[in-house]
């Protein structure tokens, strides 16, 4: 006769910790579960409770992974959890999204062009929206400058998706959809400075496979979604060069592989063994950007840094630093897979300004003073 042996419970709270959010999960005593916890990333381990951060934890997917194992009471989870507000916008015309996927936009894209269109197509609710003209259009867009104060940037993405419709899903001419874009602001883009960079990277020296990705990052100089397409073959070690398969703009590209870090690749290799892509956050599931991005910001507060921290800056900052080393602006040009050196050239004002055999003129003076 077969003994029945009850389920462990596991029950999971949202608590504070030294100011940072986590879920807390009792689970008693339970040997088996407390094992399976301790893999959990970045977990604490106190007694028969576990901390896991909140900015990662995902219910659904922790539920699959216990419920074998154990009963699982969510209830103060789902209590605490905001409800996301039923999306009222219409469906998508057909075609729209079958059209964007055809021609391969990337998937960043897709999701922006289908967000935005369907922002329009809110906008002109009751109408069918074939029929919209392209001064209504422009209305519609000066609508969201001024009441919305949309960037330049987004208006012309927002342009983008609207003519995406108009001329490749329905293949109207392009001169009966003409708006006027608006000019993009000249800004340049934010820099870490080394002393920063390490300090991040000193934050997340326990934490192998995050180390690994915030040097990736800033040391080839990789946009976020080409990180996390990186496959195990793709790092070449002998040549001491990553290779990137079809980056923005569907180019494939070699870039920089830092020596020095390839020691922590093999010791990363040889603890995760990563099967898929290069950064599994399981076997054969690749990391997502939110997580990557949640988990910088994470290392930058420890490491007492307050601008705004997202992974595009280590980019830049790659860009930035090679310059000021003194590398042809052509080579980086190349290794950041631009099309246009113009967008290279933007760093250049940011390296003059950093270079430290540049200084103030108002240093002299202050010398001065001193010696007084």
């Amino acid at each position: 006769m077969e003994i029945y042996t009850p389920k462990t419970k596991i029950k999971l709270s949202p608590v504070i910790r030294n100011g940072r959010e986590f879920v807390e999960v009792t689970f008693g005593n339970d040997n088996d579960i407390r094992l399976s916890l301790s893999k959990e990333e970045n977990v604490l381990l106190v007694g028969g409770r576990a901390y896991l951060p909140a900015e990662d934890f995902v219910l659904a997917e922790f539920f699959d992974r216990y419920v074998k194992m154990a009963f699982i009471d969510y209830s103060a989870i789902k209590e605490t959890a905001p409800r996301k507000e039923e999306d009222k916008r219409p469906p998508l015309p057909e075609g729209y999204l079958e059209k964007l996927q055809q021609v391969r936009y990337s998937d960043h894209t897709v999701r922006v062009y289908t967000s935005y269109f369907r922002d329009f197509q809110q906008h002109f609710e009751g109408r069918k929206i074939e029929t919209v003209t392209p001064g209504e259009i422009n209305d519609y867009l000066l609508y969201l400058i001024h009441e919305k104060n949309i960037s330049s940037c987004q208006q012309n993405q927002r342009i983008n998706a609207i003519k995406f419709y108009y001329e490749k899903v329905l293949g109207q001419e392009r001169r009966c959809y003409k708006v006027n874009r608006a000019k993009r602001e000249k800004t340049l883009p934010d820099v870490l400075s080394k002393e920063e960079i390490k300090k991040i990277l000193d934050a997340m020296v326990t934490d192998l496979r995050f180390f690994c990705m915030f040097s990736i990052l800033y040391s080839a100089g990789l946009r976020i979604s080409e990180l996390l397409e990186l496959k195990p073959g793709d790092i070449n070690e002998s040549r001491s060069l990553i290779r990137v398969r079809q980056g923005k703009g569907k180019k494939d590209r070699y870039t920089l592989l830092s020596k020095p870090l390839m020691k922590k690749l093999t010791e990363y290799n040889r603890l995760y063994k990563p099967k898929v892509w290069l950064f599994e956050h399981r076997p054969g599931e690749p990391f997502t950007e939110s997580i990557v991005s949640k988990r910088l910001k994470a290392a930058a507060r420890e490491a007492g840094i307050t601008k705004r921290i997202y992974p595009h800056l280590l980019r830049h900052s790659f860009a930035t630093h090679l310059l000021e080393q003194g590398t042809d602006i052509k080579i980086v040009k190349e290794l950041m897979g631009h099309n246009n050196i113009k967008t290279t050239e933007r760093y250049v004002h940011i390296a003059d300004t950093f270079k430290s055999n540049i200084k103030s003129p108002l240093d002299d003076l202050l010398m001065e003073e001193d010696e007084v």
